[in-house]
Formats: C-alpha cells, sequence, structure tokens
C-alpha cells in the first residue's frame, strides 16, 4: 500500500527509523495456529496449496508466496517497538495495528495479529510489563484482539468504533464504545475523551499499546466517522496525553487507513507520529 512509504517519507528525518528484528516461527506460533501458518506460507497465486477460497476472500489479500514473509516483518515491527519502547519509555511501528487476525485465520487485510504475537513474545522473554492496556481507536473494532484476550486477566482491551460497521460480527472487549455510522467528529471526541482516562487509571499499565487508525478521517472509503483533519491532530495529542500521564511505555502502531484523497492517508500516519515524538519523545 502507498500508505507506508509516503509515511515513511514524512518522518524519516523526524524520528530515528531502524530495521526490525528477526522473528523466527516459534516465536509466531504463540500466537498462531501452525495449521494456519503453513497454509499462508505456501499460498500461491496459482491456487496451489495455501488458504481455501472462503478463507482467501475473508482476508482480501491476493495470493503471494511471500505473504508470510511480509506480515511477519511487519510483526516484527511492533516486537521491536515494544522493546524499543520498555527501554525509551515509547516507540512506534511504521505499519502494523492488524486487530482482525485470529490465531487460525486471517481477516479484513490483516494476515498476523502483531499485538498478540508481541506480547507473547514478551512473556515468554520474562518481561516485567505485566498489565498490559491495548486502546483501540480504529475505526473498526479490534475483534480479534477482544477474543485473543477475552479470558486473560492482565490484557485490558478498549476499542472506540462505528457499531455498525466492519467486523458484522463483534466480539466483547473489557471496554467497547460503538458509535452511530458517520459520527461527527465532536461526537467521537467527547466520547473518547470521557472514557479513556478511565480506562488507563483503573488498568494501571505496565505498558499500553494504541492502534491508531487513519480512518476516522471524514474522507476515508470505509472508516464511517467525520472526523476533519484538525480533529484527527486533537485526538492524536489527547491519547498520547493520556498515555503520558499514566507514564507507562507506549508502543504506536498504525492500524487501517483507506482515504479518497491521495497521500492523505500516509500524512495521517505520519501526523500521528510526528505528535507522538513531540509528546512523548
Amino acid at each position: 500500500m502507498e500508505k507506508f512509504p509516503e509515511a515513511h517519507a514524512l518522518v524519516r528525518d523526524i524520528v530515528p527509523v531502524e530495521a526490525p528484528i528477526r522473528l523466527e516461527l516459534a516465536d509466531l506460533c504463540r500466537a498462531h495456529d501452525p495449521v494456519y501458518l503453513a497454509a499462508v506460507s505456501f499460498d500461491s497465486a496459482d491456487g496451489r496449496g495455501g488458504l481455501a477460497p472462503y478463507a482467501r476472500n475473508r482476508l482480501g489479500l491476493p495470493a503471494h508466496p511471500r505473504l508470510l514473509a511480509r506480515s511477519t516483518l511487519e510483526t516484527a515491527g511492533t516486537v521491536s517497538a515494544a522493546l524499543a519502547a520498555l527501554d525509551d519509555g515509547a516507540a512506534a511501528n511504521l505499519a502494523g495495528g492488524t486487530h482482525h487476525a485470529f490465531p487460525g485465520r486471517g481477516l479484513g487485510y490483516c494476515v498476523l495479529n502483531d499485538v498478540a504475537v508481541t506480547v507473547e513474545y514478551l512473556r515468554a522473554r520474562g518481561c516485567e510489563a505485566e498489565h498490559i492496556a491495548i486502546v483501540d481507536t480504529d475505526a473498526h473494532q479490534g475483534n480479534a484482539n477482544h477474543a485473543y484476550f477475552a479470558d486473560d486477566p492482565k490484557v485490558f482491551t478498549y476499542s472506540i468504533h462505528v457499531g455498525r460497521n466492519y467486523p458484522a460480527r463483534k466480539e466483547p472487549g473489557d471496554l467497547d464504545l460503538p458509535l452511530e455510522r458517520y459520527v461527527d467528529g465532536a461526537v467521537y471526541l467527547r466520547a473518547l475523551e470521557a472514557s479513556l482516562p478511565q480506562v488507563l487509571e483503573a488498568s494501571e499499565p505496565d505498558l499500553i499499546f494504541w492502534i491508531s487508525g487513519a480512518d476516522c478521517h471524514q474522507d476515508d472509503r470505509f472508516g464511517q466517522m467525520r472526523l476533519t483533519t484538525r480533529q484527527m491532530e486533537r485526538r492524536d495529542r489527547f491519547v498520547l496525553e493520556c498515555c503520558r500521564q499514566s507514564a507507562a511505555p507506549t508502543v504506536v502502531v498504525y492500524g487501517g487507513g483507506y482515504n479518497r484523497r491521495a497521500g492523505m492517508t500516509g500524512w495521517l500516519h505520519a501526523q500521528t507520529i510526528r505528535t507522538a515524538a513531540e509528546l512523548l519523545g
């Protein structure tokens, strides 16, 4: 997608950008079914092996033999950002936020669940970040994260999203805020500002993952929200201020974005990263 190189070009002179660590198959298998990973790994454009047609359609991505490698690299970015945040207080992955990937199936352009893989990676290495908060402000519910951590008392899942939008089947999270379709930006911000501080105060996280999402913008094709560019910046500043006040290391990842205006999705993601560098530096 064009948004990745576009956003990278806008932030590379502002923040240090490093290549991620290397992940092994065993790192992915802590959060994903090996049978599913094998299907993705052997996927090919000629239709031999790989995902079944129904699974392919639900994923929404074309078959390619390097699909798993590409998704692993994206996930490694979130793992690397988490390790950096634990050392430095904050870090970002210039990708990630693939919150529709379940252990045994991919949905909505999400092959691997980068946050779930990262949490399991940290736990396997005895990370001291015991309590974790996932703050999801993407326009679509973080259904796979909700399902994955549903029985995990040490992970708090928060999602503010459009209620009648993808995914059709929602998963219960610790705090879900479904809003009306084409919600006005001011209404969205009031709901966010009334709920997020209480979430972080109550959950007392040792580590925060923020799935930001650029699809709340009024010109997004799929988000069904009406935040202006200025309101998107206000959202970013508010979330990051809440993270700063919580004093928890914070990992920022992209989430979705499908703007009608060329270059705008990358610009919005870059705005989030620039604001994070300013406030959490």
